[in-house]
């Protein structure tokens, strides 16, 4: 059985609202450009050939293993950094961008009820709801008692090219066929990365830190 890692940049200049497995594509960087090709030669291997091959959608999944690049981990490790006097600023780029934020254990689910699937299909996997990296932000910071305004910094060389302006899923034909629905929303998915940061760096010795975090 074949799993195909598709992904919700497919769908970058949002044709519809919410985005469904049927919402044409319009990506908006060469990794959604990539992304799509990948989606139609899955679907093309199973139609001309019969093979079991699926195509998951997902929407942004995160958890404290997320690379430390991407924003919602590098938001969360320097709100511990902030807290733990070991940073003072955080530069960012597009507060304004939206996107559908899940936990990723949960998505990891979903893809394994795909293949338990008794046919190959595609399927979109998300929370069906859509926040600013600016709510991240103030959720964050608010965990820790901290006024992200204070060390939050805009800086233009973290705006992407062609933004992607809003994404949101519509996982209702996985919830129908595959029984799965996320149940760690949002504010609680913040809270679960910003305590896990918190955690490693108390464990670690924090001199071992200064001038390495981004």
């Amino acid at each position: 059985r074949f799993y195909q890692a598709s992904s919700s940049e497919m769908f970058g200049k949002a044709q519809q609202v919410p985005q469904t497995e049927k919402t044409p594509f319009w990506p908006r960087s060469p990794y959604g450009v990539a992304k799509v090709f990948s989606f139609w030669a899955t679907v093309n291997y199973r139609e001309s050939y019969g093979l079991y091959a699926s195509n998951g959608i997902l929407f942004n999944h995160e958890s404290p293993r997320r690379g430390e690049t991407f924003v919602t981990r590098k938001i969360s490790r320097a709100v511990a950094a902030i807290k733990h006097d070991l940073q003072n600023e955080l530069f960012l780029g597009n507060l304004d961008a939206k996107r559908d934020w899940g936990y990723a254990p949960e998505y990891v689910e979903g893809m394994w009820r795909i293949l338990q699937h008794d046919e190959g299909d595609d399927f979109v996997l998300a929370t069906g709801e859509t926040h600013t990296v600016r709510e991240f932000v103030e959720t964050a910071f608010a965990h820790v008692d901290l006024d992200w305004k204070k060390y939050v910094k805009h800086d233009p060389r973290y705006e992407r090219p062609a933004e992607v302006d809003m994404l949101i899923g519509d996982a209702s034909k996985a919830k129908k066929i595959l029984d799965w629905e996320p149940k760690v929303r949002f504010h609680e998915l913040v809270r679960i990365m910003v305590d896990a940061d918190m955690e490693l760096l108390s464990r670690e010795t924090p001199r071992k830190h200064l001038g390495k975090l981004p």
